[in-house]
């Protein structure tokens, strides 16, 4: 980190001295790195990181070395400090706070709070069910802060595998069906009543917990417009087999809609009507990203393939 950043970082926390300590993680296709640092003689005894550095050479890990995806994580970045800047403190899930942005030639600097130091230091790959219940609390807590917003600096529409921003994935698709049908379901989505903000990567590897079942959310890069059913879908995709998927789809479904209407102080039978039935769209769209992007992928599965030929029934 350039001596510039490092006096971003000591301004705005009131330390007095810096260590890097750690590098938590690389980005996603060498766009730099996640990195907590130690501070001293500061109320915080560290930060969380963000230092987005352009690579001098794409290496994107499957092989999608495009302009269109190097814009598309450029667009993510900016998409991530607009939602800081803007959006972040009007919220009602837990995420981390945020101290500073800075940006310099062609690097980005965000500085986040330590949750780990915050009280969420657990990292989960094997969840109970009371860790699904918690997150789905979370995702509820999210969109029913942004409901009715306009998601202005951030995506139009939100999540990462949007159709309108893969034409690629979309482009080497094998399964005809799902190919002719993408756009329709793209469109029954978009086309929902009721929409907020979607946080549009809301896998379990997103989420921080307590040692008491609390998460808290992280990584806003996709936030942007749209129906909160896609990231209730892609959060299960990530964390249940196909036949839990399928066995707990009724109690998700209710448990999620009985945190939202608590969030939203209110029940309401409207919006419920409106997303329900588009848990399955939302499940053929992410289906339909991942049979272009990754035909082997582990995630596609018989249940993902009925769910999808159902949706494309329905559509026609």
């Amino acid at each position: 980190m350039n001596d510039y950043f490092k006096s971003v970082i000591l301004q705005n926390t009131g330390a007095s001295s810096l260590v890097e300590k750690e590098i938590i993680q690389e980005l996603w296709s060498g766009y730099g790195k996640i990195i907590r640092v130690a501070l001293e003689n500061s109320d915080l005894e560290s930060v969380v990181v963000k230092h987005v550095q352009l690579p001098k050479s794409h290496n994107h890990p499957r092989g999608w070395h495009t302009d269109i995806g190097h814009q598309r994580k450029l667009k993510s970045y900016e998409v991530e400090t607009n939602w800081y800047r803007q959006y972040s403190k009007h919220g009602m899930a837990r995420l981390p706070k945020c101290f500073a942005i800075e940006n310099k030639h062609d690097e980005t600097l965000i500085v986040l709070e330590d949750l780990d130091k915050a009280g969420f230091p657990l990292r989960k790959q094997n969840v109970e069910w009371e860790d699904i219940d918690s997150c789905l609390e979370w995702l509820a807590q999210f969109h029913a802060s942004f409901l009715g917003k306009t998601p202005n600096g951030l995506w139009d529409v939100g999540t990462y595998w949007h159709l309108e921003t893969r034409p690629q994935e979309l482009d080497v698709l094998e399964d005809k069906t799902l190919k002719n049908a993408a756009a329709a379901i793209d469109k029954k989505l978009n086309n929902c009543n009721f929409k907020t903000f979607v946080h549009g990567d809301a896998k379990l590897a997103n989420f921080c917990f307590s040692e008491n079942g609390e998460v808290a959310g992280v990584d806003f890069q996709y936030v942007g417009g749209g129906c909160g059913m896609k990231d209730v879908v892609y959060f299960i995709g990530s964390c249940l087999n196909e036949s839990d998927c399928e066995r707990l789809e009724s109690q998700i479904l209710d448990t999620y809609f009985s945190h939202l209407h608590k969030a939203l102080g209110a029940i309401n039978e409207a919006l419920e009507n409106d997303w329900r039935p588009l848990y399955h769209v939302a499940w053929a769209d992410f289906h339909r990203f991942l049979k272009g992007w990754s035909p082997g992928h582990w995630k596609i599965n018989s249940y993902s393939e009925r769910i999808t030929t159902e949706v494309i029934k329905n559509l026609q």
